[in-house]
């Protein structure tokens, strides 16, 4: 059986996303591979062995298109809107709170933030399917 290890994004400016990322969902850095041409810096959350890689491409000076097939990153929280107000509070990206029903069946409370690089994380309220 596979077991879902990690997830890479490119970004531009490692300083700027490691300290979004820390700031945003509390993730830390697990492993730092350094290559000549790039770096490889892998960040774990508390109590997740699930990491998000972080690829930094060396002498890149223009952003990335992310075009129109990158979707976005899930994160549970506890609390979605405790985090939401202090996303705001931190100066972080993030959109309006919102709720998703199916018919009369609610499935999520959730907002999405962006990263320095322009990705989509969907912050979720930890329950149902999403645990």
């Amino acid at each position: 059986m596979a077991k879902l290890v990690h997830s890479m994004v490119r970004v531009g400016d490692e300083a700027r996303s490691l300290d979004f990322y820390r700031r945003a969902f509390g993730l830390t850095v697990a492993d730092r591979i350094d290559f000549p041409d790039f770096t490889l810096i892998y960040l774990r959350g508390e109590g997740s062995d699930f990491e998000l890689e972080l690829t930094v491409n060396k002498g890149r000076d223009k952003p990335y298109e992310l075009g129109d097939g990158y979707g976005h990153i899930a994160v549970t929280v506890d609390d979605v809107a405790a985090e939401h107000a202090r996303f705001k509070a931190e100066g972080l990206t993030a959109t309006d709170l919102k709720e998703l029903k199916h018919g009369d069946t609610p499935l999520a409370r959730f907002f999405f933030a962006t990263d320095p690089d322009g990705y989509k994380i969907e912050v979720i309220q930890r329950g149902g399917r999403f645990l």
